[in-house]
Parts: C-alpha cells; structure tokens; sequence
C-alpha cells in the first residue's frame, strides 16, 4: 500500500498543498514549527479520523478558514481510491470515496492504513489510560470500521447517562417510589441497557485485539532491549470482577460481556448517582504494560519506555502487514529521539514497508543507511504573510 497523491486545503499552516508519491522513502525536512508535521498529520487523519497531535479537530483548520480539505489517493494492489475529507469548524464533517459521497466519515476507515512513531509516543507508556485506549481503538477502527460505529454510539450514550447522573442526581436518590425518582430511574435503565450493549462490543474487541497483539509486543521489545525484562500486556477492566463471578473466567463474548456490564452497573448505581459519573465501562478500562513484574509507567527507564512505546507500534505494524498489504509507515521526528539501537531496529522496520515517510528538523537526523530507499526529498519552509504564517514546501531539484 502506498499513498500516490495528497492535496490540502486550509488544514493548519497551508493554506494549499499538492504531492505527488512513489513508494520507497519521502523525507521532509525542515525547522520545528514550519509545517512539515502537519502534512503527516493530514495523512494520519485520513487513515484514523483523529490526529495524533490534538483531541478535537478545530485546529487543523487553518485559522480564518472555515472548514479544511485532506484529499489522499491510495494504491493497494494495483487499486486506486481517493478518500475526501472535509473538516468543519462547525457542523459534521463530510467525506467521499471517489465522487460518491458518504452517509459517515467513519466509511473511509480502512482504506488507508498507517503506522505512526512521533515523539508524543512516550505518553502511551507514561501518559493516562486514555492514551492506551486510544491506541487500542484507533487500530480496531482500521482493522473492524464497524467496531468505531460502535465505539462512537457507546461514547454517545455515555455522554447522555452522564449528564442524566449529573443533573437529576437529587431526582434518581428518591427511588422507584417517587414519581419523578421512578420516571429518572427508568430513563437510566434505558441508558444502562444501550451502555452496556455498545460497550461489550467494544470491550470484547479490544480483548481480541491484544490476544494478537500480546506475543507480536513480547517479540518486538525482546528485539530492541534484549537486555532488559519481558514485556507483556494486560486488559484491565471495571467488568473483569463481573465476569469472573458470571463464567468463572475471561471471556470475549460480547453477550457475556453485557451481561457482566448490566451487573456492575447495578451494583454500582448508588455510588454513580452519588458522583454524577459513569463508574462502568470501556471508558474506565486500561491496556496495563508490564515489564518483568512491574507496572512499566513509573519503575521503567527512560530507555525502556522508549523501546516499550516502539514495541507497541513494531507490533501493530506487524499485524497490519500479517493482514496483507503493508501500511504506510510514517517516522515523525522520531530518529532524532533514539538512540543508535533503537534507530537500527526501526530502519529494520522501515526497510519492510512499500512506503515510508519521514520528517526531520536536520538531514543529519536521518541514518546513513536509509538513504539507498530515499526516493524523494522536500524542504518544508514558513513564509510571514498579510493573512498570518503559510507554509511552502520545494523539492529538491524542483519548485513544488
């Protein structure tokens, strides 16, 4: 798989971008600030629908603008597809599959498949549960689209059930005896019924995923720190007590799994509305990294979190590519962070993929030994505007 074509419009600091592709290695170079991130960024968002960068899609939309323009044209086995994606300061955003247009965006899922390294990876080992989740359900997006529909109606019925614990909390303590009570209570049953339903959907998926992921992770952290301890990886989850108690062991049946959900919710409705929170779900479960018998965030190294955060993507890159054609890979700042090691074991990776791209501050940055596979070079540069800071981008050899 490789991506042939990229156009841009109005998404960050340019405010129009046109790239033509080859497979083999493409470096963008230039200063920290100047733009070369944000057209990688452009990429990743058209394979995942989020941005490894921010939470919300408002800054991608270049300031003054309403609305941004990715459009990415990929080949996979000799065939091509053009993904459009308009990104809206207000309202849904819209996309397209050739000219047809999309009822949801979550539709283009798929079509382009990325593995991503950026510095922002050290989160993964040493940030929340969210970045662990996410991490989790961006590669189950790719994989299964139609989990990310699940995915995105469980996040909507938990915004409801929290606001329901939250505004009528005083309402839900009076019980089914009171009017009110009984009529606030029977609306939480509906959210609780619908929680649990999407959310053992997600919850079974992300058990399936790391049955694959788990050894492929051991294997990749093995390889780049073979100094230092096992690695393994543990879903830990608010429903683990509850179906323990259902099947005596783990399961990754989603109706199990439901079951299990409705369980805890109602063992926990009077801590919840005392909270005005959700206690329960796939929104409080985390992927727990361990190395030897510790946790990794917190006792591990600088060194190792790096190798853990590194194995973490080996393994998913690897399994995409298990899956058939080999997904984009794209290095985002990241050599300039590694060591001479971990450089050799990610060159390693680099040289396995159809396409790889690369941004550096310097060209130093780049090892020596991946410029036999370089097939082209931009220089990304920041032009000082009456309508604000815009990027420009050259090849070399050419004017872009």
């Amino acid at each position: 798989m490789y991506l042939r074509q990229l156009d841009l419009r109005d998404f960050r600091s340019w405010p129009e971008l046109h790239l033509d592709l080859e497979p083999g290695v493409t470096v963008f170079s230039g200063r920290n600030g100047f733009g070369k991130t944000n057209i990688v960024e452009a990429i990743g968002y058209c394979a995942h629908l989020s941005s490894h960068r921010v939470p919300t899609d408002q800054p991608l939309i270049r300031h003054g603008a309403e609305d941004s323009r990715v459009s990415a044209t990929t080949v996979n086995d000799g065939r091509e597809l053009t993904t459009h994606l308009l990104i809206k300061a207000r309202g849904a955003n819209q996309a397209q599959i050739n000219r047809t247009k999309l009822k949801s965006t979550r539709e283009i899922l798929g079509v382009l498949r990325t593995v991503l390294f950026a510095p922002e990876d050290l989160a993964l080992v040493k940030g929340d549960p969210s970045e662990r989740r996410k991490f989790l359900d961006d590669l189950i997006a790719i994989r299964t689209p139609r989990i990310a529909g699940a995915k995105a109606d469980f996040d909507k019925v938990l915004r409801q059930r929290n606001a329901l614990l939250k505004s009528s909390g005083l309402t839900l303590r009076r019980g089914y005896d009171d009017p009110e009570g009984a009529t606030a209570l029977t609306t939480l049953d509906v959210w609780d019924a619908q929680l649990a339903r999407t959310g053992a959907l997600v919850i079974a998926a992300r058990l399936s995923l790391i049955d694959e992921l788990a050894p492929l992770i051991h294997d990749s952290y093995a390889a780049i720190a073979p100094e230092s301890r096992p690695a393994a990886v543990v879903y830990v989850s608010t429903v683990d007590q509850a179906v323990e108690e259902l099947t005596g062991a783990s399961t990754r049946d989603p109706a199990v799994i439901e079951a299990a959900m409705l369980s805890e919710l109602g063992r926990r409705r009077k801590n919840e509305i005392e909270r005005g929170v959700t206690l329960v779900g796939p929104h409080r479960d985390d992927l727990q990294l361990i190395l030897g018998d510790q946790p990794a965030k917190g006792f591990a190294s600088h060194g190792e979190s790096w190798s853990f955060a590194l194995s973490l993507h080996l393994a998913e890159f690897q399994l995409l590519a298990l899956e058939g054609s080999d997904p984009v890979l794209i290095l985002d700042d990241v050599f300039a962070e590694l060591d001479a090691k971990r450089r050799q074991r990610l060159v390693h990776v680099a040289e396995q993929a159809e396409q790889v791209l690369i941004t550096a501050a310097v060209g130093d940055d780049l090892p020596g030994n991946l410029d036999d596979a370089v097939a082209a070079r931009y220089v990304v540069t920041m032009n000082e505007t009456e309508e604000g800071r815009m990027s420009t981008i050259e090849k070399v050899g050419e004017t872009t």
